[in-house]
């Protein structure tokens, strides 16, 4: 009984390891060696190898370091900062405006990456320093760059939908026209809570100064937005530019991004040997957290597999699918990748799960390019959950030493249940999927 139920003790193992405190990596890695251990004894060091190589092998994988280097040298250069300021000052009279701003520059930000842990390690870097500056309540400031961090999950060109898009047998060209409403439905929903957030606690979001707006006349704004706003913004127009006219690829998008940065830190006359050597150690720090996190979710993906963890989930499926009618079926699936998605990196599920899922879904009717979509939807939320959103735990390595954990866990429970309905808007809605790709495609 307890080799047959091997997968769900680890498990708990590692829930209950995560709880008491123990660092995540640590706790993946740890976990994932001792089970593989019992599961398949020594000769488990035979394959762990392999795959470790080719988390660390992944070209895709590249743009991590790049993009980390293009948000700490935009820190550097002082262009991020007033980046941030002056889209806050455009909504200055609004309460949580600079939050907005965040979202926006977060959508555009991880659009351009389409990997959380880069896109919530740059955001992280960029945006919470200002916002705390400002005064925002520390709940508010993390869940928001949290959350807006995860959107490159869904927005195009995203990763994960290229993948999906393979294994389904859907073109990827669909998945991203069909993407894109369902993204602006999630960022039109994180607005939505934080003007309500800063409606009921002004507190949380403050407003700028009336003082600060007064002084600042049309000719100081001008200049404010040519200065700040439009070099940074044409940077990611550029990158986001190359990869949607077929010039780039993301990886070597990021290589654009990482040059540009650059160029705006010697533009702005903020360029030494000095800054480029702390810029070049920031992101090796950062980087060597990012990919050691996404070893030790490797290492824990391999043990899971190898000892039947999947086999349960496709057993428990098909069992079902007989029994109960489809949109029971389609609940208990978003339900299994949602919880899932605590533990499993996005690359992990869509290589297990999908290609056992997706058969039995589009079975019962279900349109193949909505149910990607809604999978995408699904493993966004999942990256920001407490306590094993894994987008939490890369906001935690580089946020100022104030910022308790506590606080990032708190302030993304609402982000959470807003992406929830915008899930539920998704299933109950499917022409927000198909009508835009039948429009350009027909």
């Amino acid at each position: 009984m307890f080799m047959e139920y091997l997968p769900g003790w680890m498990f708990l193992a590692l829930t209950i390891l995560l709880m008491v405190g123990f660092p995540v990596t640590f706790t993946l890695m740890g976990t994932a060696l001792t089970f593989g251990l019992i599961g398949f004894g020594w000769d488990f060091f035979n394959l762990l190898p392999l795959r470790i190589w080719g988390v660390m092998t992944n070209v895709t994988l590249l743009a991590v370091p790049l993009f980390v280097f293009m948000g700490v040298m935009l820190e550097r250069s002082g262009l991020a900062e007033e980046l941030l300021d002056t889209m806050g000052l455009a909504f200055g009279r609004l309460r949580g405006g600079l939050a907005i701003s965040v979202v926006v520059v977060g959508a555009l930000l991880g659009a351009s990456t389409g990997i959380v842990g880069a896109t919530v390690v740059t955001m992280g870097l960029l945006a919470v320093p200002t916002m705390l500056k400002r005064g925002y309540q520390k709940e508010m400031a993390t869940g928001t760059v949290s959350a807006s961090g995860t959107l490159g999950q869904i927005i195009p060109p995203s990763i994960v939908l290229v993948l999906i898009g393979d294994i389904v047998g859907v073109p990827v060209g669909d998945l991203f026209m069909g993407a894109v409403l369902p993204g602006m439905v999630l960022v039109g929903l994180y607005i939505l809570y934080i003007l309500i957030a800063a409606f009921l606690k002004p507190d949380w979001a403050p407003a700028i100064p009336k003082e600060e707006l007064a002084a600042l006349t049309p000719a100081i704004m001008l200049k404010k937005f040519s200065r700040a706003l439009f070099p940074p913004l044409f940077l990611m127009v550029a990158v986001l530019g190359s990869i949607f006219a077929g010039i780039a690829s993301p990886t070597e998008a990021a290589g654009v991004g990482a040059v540009g940065a650059t160029l705006l830190t010697i533009a702005n006359k903020k360029f030494s040997l000095k800054i480029l050597q702390e810029v070049m150690h920031s992101t090796m720090k950062l980087t060597c957290m990012v990919f050691i996190i996404l070893v030790g979710a490797a290492s824990f993906g391999l043990v899971f597999r190898g000892m039947g963890g999947d086999e349960l989930v496709r057993a428990f499926l098909g069992g079902i699918s007989h029994q109960y009618g489809q949109w029971t079926v389609l609940a208990i699936v978003m339900g299994i990748i949602f919880v899932i998605g605590f533990f499993l990196d996005f690359i992990e599920i869509t290589f297990i799960h999908v290609p056992v899922l997706a058969p039995i879904m589009i079975e019962f009717g279900f349109d193949p390019a909505w149910f990607c979509i809604l999978i995408a939807v699904n493993l966004q939320t999942s990256f920001m959950t407490p306590p094993f959103g894994f987008s939490l735990f890369y906001l935690k390595a580089v946020t100022p030493p104030e910022i308790r954990t506590g606080h990032i866990y708190r302030g993304i429970i609402p982000f959470v249940f807003f992406q929830l309905i915008g899930l539920l808007i998704v299933v109950f809605f499917p022409e927000l999927v198909t009508w835009l790709p039948s429009v350009v495609f027909k």
